[in-house]
């Protein structure tokens, strides 16, 4: 594949090493607006493009695409609160998309064990549930978007709780969310839940940026010849 990477930064240049490795070739990088005008036509070239950018640019690097007809999958959280909006816009004009707060393998099998944990617990009100997620200090948005999935997640199982808040700011029906932010940590992500009796705990901690930048080019690759808008749980059959 002739892969377009839209943001250079750390998780950018990560894909690129392994995109080498998995046979595919970055064609172009676009890093700033001078670079939207200078190689809108090495983009179009591309069979695909993948944003790991910035929450203020991510919808309009998507729109972008959309233009040309370029399928891009988006690693970029902190902008979705426009999801459905640009869900609808995909599903319109027959685009490809392909949007996770996450594409660690190992952090949506955890993902999918959450949701499960959390149906387990609706029925016990003596557990307290928490969330807490420990990130690099150049991490633009919090709490990170995969802590909002997990919280979600369980505020859709859980009847007690109805949605999530930054810790020491809930309320008795919210889940409390609590963000760190430290040295290089590629991402430490824990649920626990607590009782007078035990303490369950689910947790995922990164090693490094590699597993994000796999899951993003399998992404890329499952995207080929298809329409429309795709999570992990279509990739990985969840």
């Amino acid at each position: 594949m002739k892969i377009a990477l839209l943001g250079y930064g750390k998780m950018g240049k990560a894909i690129e090493a392994l995109a080498d490795e998995r046979g595919h070739k970055v064609c172009a990088v676009i890093d700033n607006e001078s670079d939207w005008m200078t190689k809108i036509d090495d983009l179009r070239r591309c069979d695909v493009a993948i944003d790991f950018s910035m929450p203020s640019c991510a919808v309009e690097n998507i729109m972008k695409c959309f233009n040309i007809d370029v399928p891009i999958v988006v690693g970029t959280t902190g902008w979705y609160d426009q999801l459905d909006a640009v869900k609808e816009e995909c599903r319109q004009r027959g685009q490809a998309l392909f949007v996770a707060s996450n594409f660690s393998i190992g952090m949506n099998i955890m993902f999918a064990l959450n949701e499960r944990l959390a149906q387990l617990m609706n029925g016990q009100p003596d557990y307290k549930v928490a969330i807490s997620e420990t990130h690099h200090i150049h991490k633009l948005d919090a709490p990170s978007g995969t802590a909002i999935t997990l919280a979600n997640a369980i505020s859709d199982e859980i009847d007690r709780y109805e949605g999530w808040e930054m810790s020491g700011k809930e309320e008795e029906d919210e889940i409390p969310v609590t963000s760190i932010r430290e040295g290089e940590v590629p991402g430490i992500h824990v649920v626990t839940y607590d009782s007078e009796i035990d303490t369950i705990t689910l947790s995922h901690s990164a090693k490094s940026r590699k597993g994000l930048a796999l899951g993003a080019i399998l992404a890329a690759e499952y995207l080929e010849d298809k329409k429309g808008f795709y999570t992990m749980k279509e990739l990985l059959s969840l």
